[in-house]
């Protein structure tokens, strides 16, 4: 069977969308096996991975069978590719004389016809060289070599080059002392710019600065590198300094923990010294009271013995001298027991008191521990912070430029929040995400205000010092005339509240020094007498009335 061979484009890609399918393609083939199918990267196998169904105008589908090559179903992830793959070849010979049959010629020219579209489709997909290219470029590429890149060279032929970023041209000082081709290195050697690597953008002469961003363009900032990690060396020295600090406060405090140790140790043994002055206290003061009992008891004895025999009256009376010196002895005993009593319930306080003091000095000691752990974890977090701030700045500042930047330091695109500062304006600018702005507002072009709520602070002064072109809606306060005044497009006119005195009275000039036109469908009133300069006219459009009282 045969049909018109279309003017088709040989391959149709899909996402796996449809699953096993079936996926059609537009263009007609002659048998199953004239197309190929993809499945992402991998060549499938017709029957096994696929299946085809020809329609009877030679266009038709193609139905994915899941096994080895395609795991699983298809998705919206996967891709299905459907190519022409005819094999170029002639199967039929025409014998001279013989029979020349339609059907064969036409299935001839159909397969010249498809193997022309496969060609012409991949030549689509092929490197080209374009047709206004001078036929005297050399289009034979070289050898592929390991770790090379393809370029070309002035001439426009095809060449290997290993240096795929430019050329380093060696070192060179801020103007240039040769001339460079386009993607040139140089490194400067120049005070301000030492060791910046410029790239070359395009052939740039002899006697041409670095700086001159129409033939240069820097490439590696060394000397804000060198600035960076100088800011950064000072902040880890600043931390290491405050993590010393933090050392000493925690040895201090080891060393007052240490005196609080022995502070109530020795209070320890105050106390069990007052103790012991106490129990033998006790005891002097037991050993008096049984003296005095034994004293009474030999009165008694003495007093029975007298009466009894008067022999017996010396013995009594010796016995009641010796009673009396017992109780004298009893006595002392007693107030030197009040006086050991006293003195260690003075110990006691005084051990008290030792022991207070220890755990003061104990707590003292805790808190100075807990203080220079709060300075190290300072330290720590100082040191984390200020490696933050400088990081935080490097990823957004791209350095000083005449001329806004289009894009980083690294040639990526431009972000919201980058900044640079301006040399040829001398102001800081940020980029918003789509334009670069002003960072800071000169105020002395600006109206100000005196608070929140008080009051907007016109421009002010003499009628001479008006405007030379002003447009409609200008205000300012004319000092000559102390009144406020605004530009109605055509003259200046006083404004409303202005030029009134204090007494319900609204005073106003007396001579009219200007022309003047009432406005069209407005009315005006003047305290008279009225001068009107010579040379001078107050117009009064059709309608309008000017009154004079």
């Amino acid at each position: 069977m045969t049909y018109p061979i279309s003017d088709v484009t040989r391959r149709v890609v899909y996402s796996g969308s449809a699953g096993t399918g079936p996926y059609s393609f537009s263009f007609e083939v002659l048998l199953q096996g004239d197309i190929a199918v993809y499945f992402n990267d991998t060549l499938l196998t017709i029957t096994t991975d696929y299946t085809v169904t020809i329609n009877a105008n030679g266009t038709g589908s193609v139905t994915i069978v899941t096994g080895t090559n395609v795991p699983s179903t298809p998705d919206s992830g996967d891709t299905i590719t459907i190519l022409g793959n005819k094999g170029i070849q002639r199967q039929t010979d025409f014998v001279t004389g013989g029979d020349l049959f339609a059907s064969s010629l036409n299935d001839e020219l159909d397969a010249q016809t498809i193997f022309a579209q496969q060609n012409a489709e991949a030549i689509a997909r092929a490197i080209k060289i374009p047709p206004q290219s001078s036929l005297s470029i050399d289009t034979t590429l070289p050898v592929p070599q390991a770790n090379y890149v393809l370029g070309w060279n002035d001439a426009g032929d095809a060449i290997l080059n290993l240096q795929e970023l430019g050329t380093y041209q060696g070192t060179d000082a801020t103007t240039t002392t040769a001339a460079y081709s386009a993607r040139d290195l140089v490194k400067s050697t120049t005070a301000g710019q030492l060791n910046n690597v410029y790239i070359c953008i395009q052939d740039s002469p002899a006697g041409t600065a670095l700086t001159n961003t129409s033939y240069w363009a820097l490439l590696i900032d060394a000397v804000a590198a060198g600035t960076s990690a100088a800011a950064a060396a000072s902040s880890a020295s600043a931390a290491a300094s405050s993590a010393s600090a933090a050392s000493t406060s925690a040895t201090n405090a080891a060393s007052s923990a240490s005196a609080a140790s022995t502070s109530a140790s020795n209070a320890a043994s105050s106390a069990s010294t007052a103790s012991t002055q106490a129990s033998n206290a006790a005891t002097s003061a037991t050993a008096a009271a049984t003296s005095a009992t034994n004293a009474a008891a030999s009165e008694t004895a003495a007093a029975a013995s007298e009466s009894a025999a008067a022999t017996s009256a010396t013995n009594a009376s010796n016995s009641a001298s010796a009673a009396s010196t017992s109780a004298t002895n009893a006595s002392n005993s007693a107030s030197a027991a009040s006086t050991s009593a006293s003195n260690a319930a003075s110990s006691a306080s005084a051990a008290s008191t030792s022991a207070s003091n220890a755990a003061s000095s104990a707590s003292a000691a805790s808190g100075s521990a807990t203080a220079a752990a709060s300075s190290a974890s300072s330290a720590a977090s100082s040191a984390s912070a200020a490696q933050a701030a400088v990081d935080s700045i490097e990823s957004y500042y791209l350095g000083s430029a005449a001329s806004d930047p289009s894009v980083d330091d690294n040639g990526d695109p431009l972000t919201a929040g980058d900044w640079y500062f301006n040399t040829a304006t001398n102001k800081t600018r940020i980029y918003n995400g789509s334009s670069w702005q002003d960072a800071i507002v000169d105020t002395s072009g600006v109206v100000t205000k005196t608070s929140n709520t008080g009051s907007a602070v016109l421009p002010a002064g003499t009628t001479a010092e008006r405007d030379g072109s002003p447009s409609a809606g200008y205000l300012r306060w004319n000092s000559d005339d102390t009144s406020a005044e605004v530009y109605d497009g055509t003259a200046w006119a006083a404004v409303g509240g202005g030029n009134t005195t204090g007494e319900g009275l609204y005073e106003m000039a007396n001579t009219i020094s200007s022309n003047y036109s009432i406005t069209s469908g407005n009315n005006a009133m003047s305290a008279g007498p009225i001068t009107v300069d010579s040379g001078v006219s107050v117009t009064v459009p059709s309608g309008s009335v000017w009154t004079i009282v």
